[in-house]
């Protein structure tokens, strides 16, 4: 093993990764603190971007978001390295780990041994730390955020999921932190990252990204054909709950985890209009859970696929959480 690691289970992979590591060089904040401060909260729908086949839905900013936007608030500077090939990008793992290392790796779902079989995916963008490795098995010891307890990763297993194709393809992604991080300026970061955010929910320029871009897929769902075309309506359906309560943690928990966020804020600023609005978005956060359900109900046959009617769900969606990223807004 490195330098004594203490592994702490979170409900996102990349927020909980970055947690992990700051706490292991000296900062704890909580993963909704690093969710929040980096401004990480949003939504995209993304037909022109495919997973397995199907448009992109988002409920977060994109891959190393979180990670690139703590570095300013915390005076941090990070280390992106990534390979051509994997013997180079094991080789520079293992140093790593024996200079005493913890390291964030970006890899794929699918190619963990320890996941669950109905977890394992191709999804590309899974980030986990490894700190350590055996020295007789060469098996690395792992901090995967989203299980209860540091777990073993055969080498080969590893490799191959990091150098995993197809979109968001990680490349062999390693970082790490090359100073000490500082403790913010509460009173001016908090409320800078919370305008950010009101700029993405809101203000975004294009129209697939933030409230626009729940229209937008309530807009795709009002298209399907349930009819003529079930097949392809249950998959296009399906995919958008299987990224929203699937793949890094979806609408509602991403909704939970920044309404936490909003609750240490209150705290730390002494303000506690950021706790009254983070109970009405963890309202929001439920009606997401809710359309979720609605829509697993409908693709399992529960329900008549009925996608104007989930379309409708979604436009109230939108047009809560417009009048809440306008009250957030205000309230700064």
């Amino acid at each position: 093993m490195t330098r004594e690691f203490v592994h702490r289970q979170a409900s996102h992979c990349e927020s909980g990764a970055i947690s992990g590591l700051l706490a292991h060089h000296g900062l704890p904040l909580s993963e909704a603190m690093v969710f929040g401060l980096s401004s990480a909260l949003s939504f995209a729908y993304l037909p022109i971007v495919k997973i397995n086949g199907l448009p992109l839905v988002a409920y977060r900013m994109p891959p190393r978001f979180i990670i690139k936007g703590l570095q300013k608030p915390l005076q941090l500077k990070m280390r992106f390295e990534t390979f051509r090939d994997p013997a180079s990008g094991e080789r520079r793992l293992n140093e790593l780990l024996a200079a005493g290392e913890v390291v964030g790796m970006q890899t794929s779902v699918f190619w963990l041994p320890y996941m669950p079989q109905d977890l394992r995916f191709h999804f590309n963008a899974h980030n986990v730390l490894a700190c350590g490795r055996d020295p007789q098995s060469g098996d690395y010891r792992l901090s995967d955020p989203v299980v209860e307890e540091l777990v073993n990763c055969p080498a080969p297993d590893l490799l191959r999921a990091r150098f995993a194709k197809g979109v968001l393809a990680p490349k062999g992604l390693l970082y790490y932190p090359v100073n000490r991080p500082q403790a913010p300026d509460w009173a001016r970061a908090l409320p800078a990252a919370m305008r950010k955010t009101t700029r993405i929910m809101l203000d975004s320029p294009l129209p697939v990204i933030g409230v626009g871009g729940i229209r937008w897929l309530a807009r795709a769902f009002e298209r399907l054909d349930a009819d003529r075309q079930a097949e392809h309506a249950r998959m296009f359906v399906g995919q958008v709950v299987r990224m929203q309560e699937e793949i890094g943690t979806g609408g509602a928990g991403f909704r939970f985890i920044y309404a936490a966020f909003l609750q240490e804020s209150a705290d730390l600023l002494g303000k506690p209009v950021f706790g009254e609005l983070a109970e009405r978005l963890i309202d929001i956060g439920d009606e997401w859970r809710e359309f979720a359900l609605a829509t697993a109900r409908m693709i399992r046959g529960r329900d008549p696929l009925r996608p104007a009617l989930l379309a409708a769900r979604l436009r109230a969606l939108a047009d809560r959480e417009t009048k809440f990223f306008r009250d957030l807004r205000q309230a700064l």
